[in-house]
């Protein structure tokens, strides 16, 4: 993979990448430096609609594949292919199978899917992720059809699976999201009260008039439910506090009133000894009637359960994903059907925990609204999470809007939203740390960066082994000389240490720095974890003072050492200070 500097964001400082080329080639890459290290994936691969099936994978030649792909030849998938189905799922398996190998075992994966290939595409990670790693299926409402012959088709799937669940049932792990409309609500809370100056009836009656704009569908409408106002914000008063099924604990709970035994529940106490009664007591989250002979009843204020599990159905509209996708390119429609990027943020936010540097892997990359989810989340609560985009340069088609706009392939329109939303995002942070009250912290600023590389054949030259005559010794000299550097004449040692990065197993976003040794560039990686050179002319001495950093690993290009009577120096040397010797 080469980098691209010129077209990235931050390059040298970002924990974001965007990766261009075909996923597959993409993934086996990725194989060492990211084996269980990534938290989440999500993709949304292309539906089998029968057309343009720009991934239908030669192994006997992947680059010459991804290469054509580039030039925009595609192929059919007809239905009147007796391998419709199987040509889809062809294409899908080999790239699941990678996929699994890079999510950690608390890792999770969401795949998109609709009707054609959902019961397939379950079969399938069944197989590569265990069946019994189910967790389930998402259903998402996006747009009625009226033009529909017999039923309107308005909505797509979700498959999720956990790489564990035997791990996280281990950790105990429960998954919930903050309520949809909770900042909303506190924010016009706080409005009212210094509005009304804490008069708790009218600042009750101002919020009803916002839970009335809400729409019966609103997944903020759960919200209405909590009808009370006091200074602790919204609560409800009328939760059961009786054991549920029956056959809880039977104790005396005293009226704080009348100081009598209240009305036991026919189950019993939901709490299970008075001591645990008394705290939530003490805690206010008890609510006693006039006298005894009324059950007490549970109090649950807004603000403090301010999480619930997410839903299995969504309602999520397509024309205002793609309103919001279009207002990014000046009202520009130059990609179709968009992700909603509200949708991707809640799942990142359900899943990952933002100051733990979770990766988020997207290699169906499209117009890169996961990218844009895990930026604007980061900005949001303070994150640190990281993504990973990988996508296939599909070339625009010249009669489309992207073209005409100027874009030459999805990879263009991806890495533009990144660098527009960023801008966005970046601005928007600044200015509300601008804004703070004295004594309030800031937000960090996220990292709207992104490293850009590009799929390409190695760095280092490939042997010429035609066969050659007996004769003709020149040749062979020819081909020794031209192999001595091993570099390709269009290549460089910044492009070649990223290829040796993933070859040892470092990420592309490794903390990389280059210092001079008595006239050689080396680089060190990770803190002098590894030292790299790839320049002639390495010396014994040379060598113990790279030892001197004390690296676990030191790199050198094959033509570095003078000599096999410097490499065995170099070897012994290294070896007895456990230092790891490569060369390239």
């Amino acid at each position: 993979m080469r980098p691209c500097p010129a077209e990235s964001v931050d390059f040298d400082t970002t924990q974001n990448l965007y990766i261009e080329g075909d996923n597959l080639e993409v993934l086996k890459l990725l194989q060492k430096s990211y084996f269980r290290k990534v938290k989440m994936i999500y993709i949304d691969p292309p539906y089998n609609t029968g057309n343009d099936f720009v991934y239908a994978d030669n192994f006997a030649d992947p680059l010459a594949r991804y290469k054509e792909v580039t030039e925009q030849t595609t192929k059919s998938n007809p239905e009147t292919m007796g391998r419709y189905h199987t040509n889809w799922l062809n294409m899908m398996y080999p790239r699941l199978r990678l996929a699994a190998n890079l999510l950690r075992d608390d890792g999770v994966i969401f795949v998109s899917i609709d009707d054609v290939e959902l019961d397939n595409l379950k079969k399938l990670c069944n197989e590569v992720f265990g069946e019994e790693n189910f967790i389930a299926c998402l259903v998402y409402d996006k747009n009625r059809k009226n033009d529909a012959k017999y039923f309107s088709i308005g909505h797509e799937y979700m498959l999720v699976y956990f790489k564990s669940t035997a791990t996280m049932n281990e950790r105990g792990t429960v998954l919930r999201m903050t309520k949809e409309g909770i900042e909303e609500v506190k924010a016009e809370f706080e409005r009212l009260r210094k509005l009304y100056d804490d008069d708790w009836g009218k600042v009750n009656e101002g919020l009803k008039l916002l839970y009335s704009s809400w729409d019966k569908d609103d997944p903020r409408k759960s919200l209405a439910r909590f009808t009370r106002v006091d200074e602790k914000g919204p609560y409800r008063d009328d939760g059961n506090i009786s054991w549920p099924g029956g056959g809880g604990p039977r104790y005396d709970v005293m009226h704080p009133v009348t100081h009598k035994p209240c009305k036991v529940p026919s189950r019993g106490w939901i709490y299970p000894n008075p001591q645990r009664m008394k705290e939530e007591i003490d805690r206010g989250r008890v609510v006693f009637g006039q006298d005894e002979t009324t059950t007490p009843r549970i109090r649950t204020n807004l603000f403090e359960a301010d999480k619930e599990v997410m839903r299995s159905v969504h309602f999520s509209y397509a024309q205002t994903a793609s309103q919001t996708f279009n207002a990014i390119f000046d009202n520009r429609r130059v990609f179709e059907n968009p992700k909603s990027i509200d949708d991707i943020k809640k799942l990142v936010e359900y899943v990952t925990v933002k100051d733990d540097c979770d990766i988020i892997l997207d290699f169906f990359s499209g117009s890169a609204t996961t990218a844009h989810a895990v930026m604007q989340l980061n900005a949001e609560d303070g994150g640190n999470r990281r993504y990973i985009m990988v996508q296939l340069p599909e070339v625009c088609d010249e009669k489309s809007e992207a073209f005409k706009a100027g874009y030459k392939n999805i990879c263009e329109i991806g890495k533009e939203r990144i660098r527009r939303a960023g801008a966005k995002i970046l601005e928007e942070a600044k200015q509300a740390n601008s804004q703070l009250k004295l004594g309030e912290e800031p937000k960090p600023l996220p990292d709207v960066g992104f490293k850009v590389f590009k799929l390409d054949s190695s760095n280092l030259k490939i042997w010429d082994d035609s066969l050659i005559d007996n004769e003709d010794i020149a040749t062979l000299f020819d081909r020794i000389d031209g192999h001595l550097d091993g570099l390709k004449p269009d290549r460089s040692n910044d492009e070649l240490v990223f290829e040796i990065l993933l070859k040892m197993g470092y990420p592309l976003t490794s903390d990389l720095s280059a210092f001079d040794l008595n006239g050689l560039t080396v680089y060190t990686v990770e803190n002098n974890e590894m030292l790299i050179c790839l320049q002639p002319g390495v010396t014994a001495e040379h060598v113990e003072q790279m030892a001197a950093y004390q690296p676990k690993k030191i790199v050198l290009a094959s033509h570095s050492l003078a000599d096999s009577s410097a490499k065995a120096n170099a070897y012994y040397l290294l070896e007895n200070q456990n230092i790891e010797l490569k060369t390239i």
